[in-house]
C-alpha cells in the first residue's frame, strides 16, 4: 500500500507587510482537527504557525485536478463579504504561501533575467491586475491576466515531487525535491483564468483544486537536496567581493597601528631612557602628559559598567552562535534554531554578563512588548501568544538575572583591576583641542572603518529579515563577524591614542562610544533600505519595522562598543618593558637606570 505523504501549512508573509497570518486567517481550505506540529521558541518569535493542510498524496500516486474544497462567497452577506475582501487584500500586499513537504519547501521555480532560474520557497496568494491594465508581482509571468482592476486568486498547484529510491535500505524512497506552478482556473481545469473583478457583487465560487505528479531522479542526493534552492540564489561573487573589501580596511588599520606601537612608542621610550638627568625627563609632551590622570574613574561609571556587561553578553552569544552555524547545525532546515539557539544562550549568559559589569565597577523589553500589541491588534501571527511571553519573562528572572548576579558576585570577590601608574590627587587641566581631537568628530570617524566592512553583509541580512529571503552563507557572516572585531579594536586604538596625545585623558566613554557609532551608521542605512528597497505600506507595518530596527541598533552598538572596549586603549598608557615608576610618577632616566 503505498504511503502517505503529509502537506504541511506555514504562515504567509509578504514583503509589502510586515504583518505574517496564519494560514486559518483567510479562508481557504482546512484540514479536519488534527494535532500541529510542535514549534521551538525560535519559530514562535518570528511568527511561524506550521499546522495540517488538507492536500494529502500517496507516495508513486499521480492526481489530475483533484478537488479539495469549493468556498462561496455572497457580497450581500456582511461576514462573506470580509473574507472576501481579505483575500482581495492578501492579493494586492503579495502575500505568500509556504507549504512544507518531508522539511523541505515546496518551491516555485520560474526564470528571471538572463534566463537564470530562481527558486522561491514560497508562491503568492493571487495577483492584481490595475485599472490602467498594469499586471502587479505574479501577474507578469502569464499574459492571459490582462481584464482591468481585476483580481487572480491561485486556486490551482500543480506539484511534482522527485524522489530516488535508496537500495539496500528499508526506507524504499527518499523524497529530494518538491516544486509547483500556481494557476487560476476554472473547477474543470481548463487553464482558462478565473477573474474577480474588484468591483464584483453577486455570488462567487472558488473550487480549490491540485495535480500531483512524481519524478524518479537519481542525481540528487538526499543530503544535498536543498541545494538547488541555494544554489539560484545570486551574489556569491559580492559575497568575496565583500570579505576583501572588509580584509583591506583591516590590513590599512593594522599598518596604521603597527606603525603607531612600533616607530612612536618605542621610539618616546627610547628617547626617555636616553636622558641624562630629571631635568631632561620634566620636559614631557603628548601622551606622557597624561600618564597621571589616565585612569581616572569616568564620569557615570556604573552605567559604563552595565553597558559592558550586557555587551559582553552579546558577544559571546554571537560568537557562539555564528560558531555552531559554521559547523551547520543551524541549517535552514532546521527551522527557529538559529533563534531558539541565541535567545537560550543569551539567557545562560548572564554570569559573564555580570562579572564584567562587576569588575568594572535591562530597556528592550518596553519596545519589545509595544511591537507585540500592535501584532496582537492586527491579528499576526508575529504576536506572541500570552503563554510564549510568560516563559520569556520566566526565562529572564528565573535564570538570566540569577546567574547575572552570581557572576557578579565573582567579579566583586576578585581583586581591583590595578592600574600601571599612581592617579594624581589634582586632575590635569585638558587644553583646547582642534576640532578634530574633540569627542563628537572621533567618535563620528571611529564608525566608518568598521561600517565599511559589513555594509554588503548587511544588505543580504536586511533582505532576509524583511524580504524573507533564505540566508545559509554563514560562513561568510563568520569572516566578517571576525573582521569587524578587528576593525573596531584597531580604530579605537587609533583614535585613543591621537586624542591621548592631544592631552585628553577622559578616554573610557569615548573609547566605548567610537566603535559603538557603527550602530548610528547601521541605523541610517535601515532607514535607507527601507525607502529604497522595501515596499512596505500601512502605519503597523512602518512602526513595526522602525521598532524592531531601533532593537537591532542598540543591540549592535552594545556589541560593536564592548567588543572594541577598554584593553586596546589601556596598554597605550601603560609604561614599557622592563621599566617601573619612581614615586614621582616620571619615566626613568638613562643615570636612574645605570645607578639601579
Amino acid at each position: 500500500m503505498p504511503s502517505e505523504i503529509e502537506l504541511f501549512v506555514n504562515r504567509l508573509d509578504s514583503v509589502e507587510s510586515v504583518l505574517p497570518y496564519e494560514y486559518t486567517a483567510f479562508d481557504f481550505c482546512s484540514a479536519p482537527s488534527e494535532k500541529r506540529p510542535s514549534e521551538n521558541l525560535g519559530q514562535v518569535l518570528f511568527g511561524e504557525r506550521i499546522e495540517p493542510s488538507p492536500y494529502k498524496f500517496k507516495f508513486r500516486v499521480n492526481e489530475e485536478c483533484s478537488h479539495v474544497c469549493t468556498k462561496n462567497y455572497n457580497t450581500e452577506k456582511q461576514e462573506e463579504k470580509i473574507k472576501l475582501d481579505f483575500l482581495k487584500k492578501g492579493m494586492l500586499l503579495n502575500y505568500q504561501h509556504h507549504w512544507i513537504v518531508d522539511n523541505m519547501p515546496v518551491t516555485w521555480c520560474y526564470e528571471v533575467e538572463a534566463s537564470q532560474k530562481f527558486c522561491n520557497p514560497g508562491f503568492p496568494i493571487g495577483c492584481y491586475v490595475t485599472e490602467a491594465s498594469q499586471p502587479k508581482d505574479a501577474c507578469v509571468v502569464n499574459t492571459d491576466f490582462n481584464a482591468r482592476d481585476t483580481f487572480y486568486l491561485f486556486n490551482h498547484v500543480d506539484i511534482t515531487i522527485f524522489y530516488h529510491v535508496v537500495e539496500n535500505e528499508a526506507a524504499g524512497a527518499r523524497l529530494v525535491t518538491a516544486k509547483m506552478q500556481p494557476r487560476s482556473d476554472h473547477p474543470d481545469c481548463t487553464g482558462e483564468p478565473m477573474g474577480i473583478n474588484n468591483k464584483f457583487t453577486g455570488e462567487l465560487k472558488v473550487a480549490y483544486t491540485y495535480s500531483v505528479k512524481f519524478v524518479e531522479d537519481k542525481n540528487i542526493r538526499w543530503a544535498s537536496r536543498w541545494d538547488y534552492i541555494l544554489e539560484s540564489m545570486p551574489h556569491t561573487n559580492i559575497q568575496w567581493f565583500s570579505i576583501m573589501n572588509s580584509l583591506v580596511i583591516v590590513l590599512f588599520l593594522s599598518g596604521m597601528v603597527a606603525m603607531i606601537m612600533l616607530r612612536t612608542l618605542h621610539k618616546d621610550i627610547a628617547r626617555y631612557n636616553q636622558m641624562d638627568s630629571v631635568e631632561d625627563a620634566q620636559e614631557e609632551f603628548g601622551w606622557k602628559l597624561v600618564h597621571g590622570d589616565v585612569f581616572r574613574p569616568p564620569r557615570k561609571g556604573m552605567l559604563l559598567s552595565v553597558f559592558l556587561g550586557s555587551g559582553t553578553q552579546i558577544f559571546i552569544m554571537t560568537f557562539v552562535t555564528l560558531f555552531f552555524a559554521c559547523l551547520g547545525f543551524l541549517s535552514p532546515a532546521n527551522r527557529g534554531a538559529l533563534m531558539t539557539c541565541a535567545v537560550v544562550l543569551w539567557v545562560l549568559l548572564g554570569t559573564p554578563a555580570g562579572y564584567v559589569a562587576a569588575r568594572f565597577y535591562k530597556v528592550v523589553f518596553a519596545d519589545f512588548f509595544l511591537m507585540n500589541l500592535i501584532l496582537w491588534g492586527e491579528g499576526s501571527s508575529a504576536a506572541m501568544p500570552f503563554g510564549t511571553l510568560v516563559a520569556i519573562l520566566a526565562l529572564w528572572f528565573c535564570i538570566s538575572v540569577p546567574l547575572t548576579f552570581i557572576g557578579a558576585y565573582f567579579g566583586f570577590k576578585r581583586s581591583a583591576i590595578e592600574h600601571p601608574v599612581r592617579t594624581n590627587q589634582i586632575p590635569r587641566q585638558i587644553p583646547e583641542q582642534s576640532f578634530y581631537t574633540r569627542p563628537l568628530p572621533g567618535i563620528i570617524m571611529g564608525g566608518i572603518l568598521p561600517f565599511g566592512c559589513i555594509f554588503i553583509q548587511l544588505f543580504f541580512i536586511l533582505n532576509s529579515i524583511w524580504s524573507h529571503q533564505m540566508y545559509y552563507m554563514f560562513g561568510f557572516l563568520f569572516l566578517v563577524f571576525i573582521i569587524l572585531v578587528i576593525t573596531c579594536s584597531e580604530a579605537t586604538i587609533l583614535l585613543c591614542y591621537f586624542h591621548l596625545c592631544a592631552e585628553d585623558y577622559h578616554w573610557q566613554w569615548r573609547s566605548f562610544l567610537t566603535s559603538g557609532f557603527t550602530a548610528i551608521y547601521f541605523l541610517v542605512y535601515a532607514i535607507h533600505y527601507f525607502y529604497s528597497k522595501l515596499q512596505i505600506s500601512g502605519m503597523a507595518s512602518t512602526i513595526l519595522y522602525f521598532g524592531y530596527t531601533m532593537i537591532m541598533a542598540l543591540i549592535f552598538f552594545l556589541f560593536t562598543a564592548t567588543s572594541a572596549n577598554t584593553p586596546g586603549a589601556e596598554s597605550l598608557v601603560r609604561p614599557g618593558r622592563g621599566l617601573r615608576r619612581e614615586p614621582h610618577d616620571k619615566f626613568p632616566t638613562r643615570s636612574w637606570i645605570r645607578n639601579k
